[in-house]
């Protein structure tokens, strides 16, 4: 990629001068949090949402995978915005854009068109947080390491997530499930106060024109991560394979990857290049994190079923559960960080310790499920899930950053993040969702012979009663059963890392300045222009 050059220390010229120095960073950093704050619609305000509106669980989960579906696809086109626009047209278009897509959103009805504004405000949410990120990197690390970026830059990305949930509950409990969205466009509306009181247009990057980008290639991958996440998200809605919309889905999603693999192959400059498929060790950090994603889908299914239909906790008190994510995944990040930077120790034994950390995870929840315990017993176990989730979010991202090289490294973090933040977790929530449809059914046929003829007579005036402690009942046993199956898959991966134990890095690899890494998207371009003229 060229040698780096020589860094200077760090300045941001983007600011006005009487903005103090010392605070420049940290009003980036405050701006980072308000993009990760924002999603469109809000899982904390689920149960209000579907209160007053005709939506169905279904269709507010599908707004949340398009919002990151947005998030995910976009990673290739980061840079190539930074090196095309200026800071402050990208933080106020994102801001702009976050802003409407939030105070249209309550207004939407009809649910294609929501969750077109949920992708778009995805897009908006990873411009504004890339931009805020980049800009401070050389105030976080001097010297581009990612072993701090990435680990700090989590703080940020699953604090905010845990932040936003505990706010939109509150705001949903204390008013309505729609002044989340207002108070996110006020967020927005500060953002935009200070970009244009306090911000000028300067340049961090060197300039280059937006050609040789693949804008096709972008929709129909989008287009497929979306098709996928619609069929597993509404799999068991339809019946699966006995609805004719699921058997379509089954048809066209194979065959719009085929398309989008073969205008890959065909075409001078891919969305995803090939050469970006042949790194090594790539496809096995794809499925570990396929992999754990599936696992920890645990948290939208079993977690929330066993909360609501076994324990009846409000959405007000499972936020006390919220803080322990929080301070979970702070800690997860703080551990990751001194372990990679401070001891330099083998990733592969921290991403081991991780998994598991989410094994014991499982199996506390395994045994301490029961309708007789208190909210605090789950305590440990949302701390620790939080935890691990954190290491091995931080620790896959400098992974992938160590085993690629800088021209295909944001193409990687997309095809990672689909399946971080999308196919892994919906592919997970249907696996859980249908089986514990299954057991439900299952065990209330193993166990209805309880409700016979001698226990109805005992006192008739309380059948109702019965019927709801029985159903509960059911509700445990099936939750049990499947967090025992994610514990027995937990344990599985745990033990095939313990059989393959060998580091990823060798030694710190060192990041580019951006004018190289200009030059070089710039020489790319020359030797294809040569190359077509001969």
């Amino acid at each position: 990629m060229g040698a780096p050059v020589l860094i200077g220390p760090f300045t941001m010229p983007m600011f006005r001068s009487f903005v103090p120095e010392k605070i420049r960073p940290w009003l980036y950093v405050l701006m980072a949090f308000t993009f990760q704050f924002s999603g469109g619609v809000y899982l904390g305000t689920m149960g209000q949402m579907m209160g007053e509106t005709a939506f169905m669980r279904e269709d507010i989960m599908m707004c949340l995978y398009a919002n990151l579906a947005g998030m995910a696809i976009w990673f290739p086109m980061l840079f190539r915005m930074k090196f095309r626009f200026t800071n402050k047209t990208l933080l106020t278009a994102s801001a702009a854009g976050a802003l409407v897509c939030n105070v249209l959103a309550p207004q939407v009805t009809f649910l294609p068109l929501l969750w077109a504004l949920c992708f778009i405000e995805g897009i908006c949410k990873i411009e504004g947080t890339f931009e805020c990120m980049s800009t401070i990197q050389l105030w976080m690390t001097p010297k581009r390491d990612f072993t701090i970026f990435f680990p700090f830059l989590h703080i940020v990305i699953l604090g905010s997530m845990q932040l936003s949930s505990i706010i939109s509950v509150a705001l949903a409990y204390w008013w309505q499930w729609t002044y989340m969205n207002y108070f996110i466009a006020g967020l927005m509306m500060l953002d935009l106060i200070l970009l244009l009181g306090c911000i000028v247009h300067t340049r961090v990057a060197p300039k280059f024109p937006l050609f040789g980008i693949d804008w096709l290639g972008g929709i129909m991958w989008a287009a497929f991560l979306l098709q996928v996440a619609y069929f597993f998200c509404y799999g068991q809605f339809h019946d699966w394979f006995n609805s004719p919309v699921m058997r379509t889905l089954a048809v066209t999603i194979p065959v719009n990857l085929v398309l989008c693999i073969g205008r890959m192959l065909s075409i001078r400059h891919p969305y995803y290049e090939p050469k970006m498929w042949t790194y090594r060790h790539l496809f096995p950090i794809l499925a570990l994190i396929a992999a754990v994603e599936a696992i920890l889908a645990t948290e939208h299914v079993l977690e929330e079923t066993f909360r609501s239909e076994v324990m009846h906790y409000t959405a007000l008190t499972s936020t006390q559960l919220t803080w322990f994510v929080l301070a979970g995944a702070v800690a997860g990040c703080l551990f990751a960080w001194w372990w990679m930077n401070r001891r330099r120790w083998s990733y592969i034994r921290l991403i081991t310790f991780a998994i598991a950390m989410l094994a014991v995870h499982m199996v506390l929840y395994y045994f301490t499920i029961s309708t007789q315990i208190h909210i605090s017993s789950l305590y440990l176990p949302s701390f620790l899930r939080g935890f691990s989730y954190a290491i091995l979010s931080a620790t896959f991202m400098v992974c992938l950053e160590e085993i690629m090289t800088f021209q295909h490294f944001f193409q990687s973090l997309s095809v990672f993040n689909m399946l971080h933040m999308v196919i892994g977790g919906v592919v997970g929530a249907a696996f859980y969702s249908r089986g514990l449809s299954y057991l439900i059914s299952d065990n209330i046929t193993r166990y209805g012979a309880a409700v016979d003829d001698v226990a109805i007579s005992r006192d008739p005036a309380q059948m109702g009663g019965f019927i709801e402690s029985f159903m509960t009942g059911i509700m445990e046993v099936s939750v049990k059963q499947l967090y025992g199956v994610a514990a027995y898959a937990c344990i599985l991966l745990l033990l095939l890392f313990l059989l393959y134990d060998a580091p990823v890095r060798r030694r710190l690899k060192l990041m580019p300045a951006w004018r190289t890494v200009r030059d070089e998207i710039a020489a790319s371009f020359r030797r294809e222009t040569q190359k077509k003229q001969m």
